[in-house]
């Protein structure tokens, strides 16, 4: 039981470093030791948040203040449209969009006079002339953290500092204190969901698994987030990667799987390479490997990486591709949890379902359950985008409404236009409306009104979206990530695009209208995997509530928001013209001529339909029509 005592006063040297991250509202005075966390997530990245904490730790050091000042690089924070982030604690103070140019002021100003650099706090943290916690805004106040829980509050890169948040403590009780039946029966109890789409009870498939009298069993992570617009998996292996090893190794425990796999997207470097670091530190900390805390258990996991293959977050799929073949999906039953892996008993859970197990254990199955619906435990994280304010990474309790993540957490619709729709579950889910915005997310009510939970995509489109260009976009991407197996979806899916290609060329036929839906029906009944089965979601649920849009496409040859390239034209409003030669200098294809000073013309038949000249007109003179 060395280990156990070792991870106590690992615990006991890193808190007090840990307690300092927390909002103490302490006077600039009495603060002698900050903690400065730079997001550190592929978002923050993109927008180059290393040269900040490079120019952080020059600064900091040419001060010579490195005693009483840590940089850290942490996972996400979640809103993601304002990074580079940075907070310093402990006061709390947010930063937004921060610049090199913009590093002298803050450490001068800040952390060495402690007076908060005003030109980059974030605007919704100020309230009059006090300064709020990020905590405080709206998009975090209704947030309940759980999976995302020490995601942009440790160094995902330093176990210490998991263990001091508790971390590897529920694996420790697990395998000194529990059962095997007992672990699966608190996992049950607490209501746990499958969080990668399927929405199937946790601990009941646990322990299917656990029933199997074979010898050789395994526990795979899926982290083969494929969704376009998704990143809840990739943010939380890149901010608390021990979470999902903690969970993976308690999992074996409770099935006999001594044997675990994860299976990452090739496409996520940083959350591949903490992973693969997280792993190194577990392994070499004794929590991983032989004799884990002293009770005979062992457990190891590899990484497999996946070449980008939508299909292959299908779990048969998935078996197949880390076998070495081709990922294919193949009929259920028998379903993994019986004959999986090499034909093995298998247990597969996305990223965020294990994310949740650690603190299922230390804090109970109660009060898990006690968090969102009937049916619906628990909280669910959601990556919001397109026409939001606030686009990023949310998590909240199941049971809120698609108002209040839309219009409070993430801000409403940015310039003023009007919401219109909103996708849920990725090309897998379906559009709903503004008449839904008062209905609960849970996994039962997304499936009754025509979309889905999916893996948590959730995005969100104005009055300038066209609905059948939004079908259309997402069965191009189904039709690409078809595996081909089977006719219905290989087949079907080119079928439903050529008639949705058809009808947003303005040439499309009632009888194209009704054959969209018959089809569609038909291959939601016929395929052989998920893929295929929901493929149609986004057509039929368009159909259903915009339906007047497929109309207008077909009987008007109008696209109603303007989009569709075939059915638009621009022409300048000569009367609001300046003559300014702004469009025509931008034109790619010189179909605008005119003279400085007098109203341009464009030359529709010269006209790409590119839509500069709309974007770059500053007196509102180019009109789609």
């Amino acid at each position: 039981m060395k280990l156990l005592t070792d991870l106590d006063a690992i615990r006991t040297l890193t808190q007090s470093r840990l307690d300092n991250r927390r909002i103490t509202g302490a006077s600039g005075e009495s603060i002698t030791f900050r903690s400065v966390m730079v997001c550190g997530g592929t978002g923050c990245t993109s927008s180059d948040s290393n040269t900040i904490i490079a120019a952080l730790e020059q600064e900091i050091s040419s001060h010579g203040i490195e005693s009483q000042v840590e940089v850290v690089r942490t996972g996400c924070f979640g809103l993601c449209e304002l990074g580079p982030v940075v907070i310093v604690y402990p006061e709390g103070i947010f930063y937004s969009r921060v610049e090199v140019k913009d590093i002298p002021a803050l450490v001068e100003q800040h952390l060495l006079n402690g007076k908060p650099y005003d030109k980059k706090i974030y605007e919704k943290t100020r309230h009059g002339e006090e300064i709020l916690s990020f905590e405080e805004t709206d998009f975090y106040k209704k947030q309940v953290r759980i999976a995302l829980r020490n995601c942009g509050t440790i160094d995902p890169e330093v176990i210490d500092e998991y263990i001091a948040s508790d971390g590897y403590k529920a694996l420790a009780q697990v395998l000194t204190t529990m059962s095997r039946e007992q672990v699966i029966d608190t996992v049950k109890q607490s209501g746990l969901r499958g969080r990668g789409g399927g929405g199937f009870l946790t601990g009941l498939k646990w322990e299917f698994a656990a029933k199997q009298n074979k010898q050789q069993k395994y526990v795979i992570c899926n982290a083969d987030e494929g969704d376009p617009g998704a990143f809840m998996d990739r943010s939380i292996l890149e901010g608390n990667p021990h979470s999902v090893i903690e969970a993976m190794a308690i999992a074996g425990y409770a099935i006999g799987a001594n044997q675990g796999f994860i299976y990452v997207r090739a496409e996520y470097p940083i959350a591949v390479q903490r992973f693969t670091k997280a792993l190194d530190q577990a392994r070499e900390y004794g929590l991983l490997g032989d004799d884990i805390f002293g009770t005979g258990f062992t457990f190891n996991i590899d990484v497999r990486l996946g070449a980008g293959a939508f299909v292959c977050g299908e779990e048969t799929a998935l078996i197949h591709s880390i076998e070495g073949h081709r990922g294919m999906p193949t009929p259920k039953p028998p379903f993994p949890a019986v004959e999986g892996l090499w034909g093995m008993p298998t247990i597969i859970n996305n990223v965020e379902t294990l994310a949740n197990i650690a603190q299922i254990i230390l804090n109970g199955a109660e009060w898990y359950a006690s968090i969102g619906t009937e049916k619906s435990k628990g909280t669910k994280v959601f990556a919001l985008g397109g026409k939001v304010v606030n686009t990023g990474l949310v998590e909240v309790p199941m049971g809120i409404t698609l108002r209040e993540v839309i219009f409070e957490i993430g801000g409403g619709i940015p310039g003023g236009k009007k919401f219109k729709a909103v996708q849920t579950g990725g090309p897998s889910g379906g559009c709903l409306t503004e008449e839904h915005l008062d209905c609960t997310i849970d996994f039962d009510t997304l499936t009754s009104l025509g979309s889905m939970m999916g893996s948590g995509g959730m995005i969100i489109m104005d009055e300038d979206t066209c609905m059948v260009d939004v079908a259309r976009f997402y069965l191009d991407f189904t039709r690409d990530e078809s595996c081909g197996k089977c006719t219905p979806c290989r087949i079907g899916t080119k079928r439903l695009l050529e008639m949705l290609d058809k009808i947003t060329d303005g040439k499309g036929t009632m009888e194209d209208l009704e054959n969209l839906e018959q089809l569609s029906l038909q291959i939601k009944n016929a395929s052989l995997c998920a893929l295929g089965q929901t493929a149609p979601n986004p057509v039929l649920s368009t159909i259903k509530y915009f339906r007047d849009e497929y109309m207008a496409h077909i009987t008007d040859s109008k696209c109603p928001a303007g989009v569709c390239k075939s059915l638009i034209s621009y022409e300048i409003d000569a009367e609001l013209c300046r003559g300014c030669s702004l469009c025509a200098r931008k034109c790619p294809s010189d179909a605008i001529s005119g003279k400085v000073k007098e109203p341009y013309v464009i030359d529709k038949a010269t006209c790409i339909k590119c839509g500069v000249c709309f974007d770059v007109c500053k007196f509102k003179a180019v009109a789609i029509v």
